[in-house]
């Protein structure tokens, strides 16, 4: 929504990771500065404290897409700069999740929004791979490639 890719408003922000001497690193724990703001900002918009997700730095376990640093967007709010992944990246964390989540998830809806191409959900595919190689994982993301129209996925993987 930040990138203005999509209009569906979140009821949280997903932190995928900090940035410390120009390299990312896991976001949780979240530092207590930043913690103590987000409570401030959550109170003041009645919108709660916990309105900073770092559920999404797991991801750094096992890698981001290939041109992921190259391709993040900064946007500055005052003394907060925000490193927002770039629509590819948002295409492969979204599938990712449809994958998981099946047709009816949200994230189907917002891969929609993308309006992604073939090549771009393929390269999603690949990497959501290097994520889950299992073979039930697999079945679910060929389902997901297909739901959302592309043909012989499975030859692609």
């Amino acid at each position: 929504m930040l990138l203005g890719a999509i209009q569906r408003p979140t009821r949280d922000l997903d932190v995928l990771a900090l940035v410390e001497a120009g390299h990312y690193r896991k976001a949780r724990p979240l530092p207590s500065d930043l913690l103590e703001a987000s409570r401030d900002v959550g109170e003041a918009f009645g919108i709660g404290g916990d309105w900073l997700n770092p559920g999404p730095t797991d991801l750094l376990d096992l890698g981001l897409p290939a041109g992921f640093e190259e391709r993040v967007e900064t946007r500055s709010y005052g003394a907060l700069h925000l490193r927002l992944a770039s629509r590819l990246d948002q295409i492969c964390f979204k599938l990712y999740a449809s994958a998981d989540q099946g047709p009816a998830s949200k994230h189907v809806a917002d891969l929609r929004q993308l309006r992604p191409t073939r090549e771009e959900l393929l390269f999603a595919g690949r990497w959501a791979r290097t994520h889950d190689p299992s073979p039930g994982f697999r079945n679910e993301l060929i389902q997901a490639l297909e739901f959302l129209g592309v043909e012989n996925a499975d030859a692609e993987l």
